[in-house]
């Protein structure tokens, strides 16, 4: 397992589209994923300890972005499944169910849309404005392979605070870590 952080946030890059099959049985994109105050794209997959370690956090931490601040919020696995059985689709269904993401949970099969991103790691956050501009490349919160203790800032969630009431994300950012995003030979 190769661990990674990601690069500083590209300020106003346009969020790039993308058409993926969600284990809804819906096809999503940026438009029917994006709140009225912007969209976290998150990448994740079902297998990271990085991720593990954030699962409760994350879902309610997008539950206040979604119910209280307007911003939608999709989750993207690109991971390869032949590499990982445990990001295969079906246990993407169970690994959302189990955890009630109220966030779409989609597949990247191609691996496409990650390249597109320039995604690196998972987890990998983009904060997107209202006008699907980049605000946030940053970490959810100080969680490495084990979750951090009960009451350090969450970055995450008052970046996107941020992003939903001026448009402008935090000049300062601490990178996210994870486990490299597992692409095909």
């Amino acid at each position: 397992m190769v661990s990674l952080t990601t690069p500083i946030c590209d300020f106003n890059a346009e969020a790039i589209d993308f058409h993926l099959p969600g284990i809804d049985g819906q096809d999503w994109t940026l438009q029917n994923a994006k709140g009225e105050n912007g969209l976290l794209v998150m990448f994740i997959c079902n297998h990271c300890p990085y991720v593990k370690a954030i699962h409760r956090r994350l879902v309610d931490d997008t539950r206040i972005l979604r119910d209280e601040y307007g911003i939608g919020s999709i989750a993207i696995m690109s991971n390869d499944p032949n590499e990982y059985e445990e990001d295969s689709f079906e246990n993407m269904k169970k690994v959302a169910e189990i955890w009630d993401f109220p966030f779409p949970y989609v597949i990247d099969e191609t691996q496409e849309t990650a390249k597109a991103y320039g995604a690196v790691c998972t987890p990998d956050f983009f904060g997107y404005n209202k006008d699907l501009k980049l605000q946030y490349r940053g970490r959810l919160d100080e969680s490495r392979k084990e979750t951090a203790p009960e009451g350090v800032r969450r970055d995450l969630l008052e970046a996107m605070k941020l992003i939903a009431r001026t448009g402008q994300g935090p000049l300062e950012q601490i990178p996210s870590m994870g486990c490299s995003i597992k692409w095909k030979e």
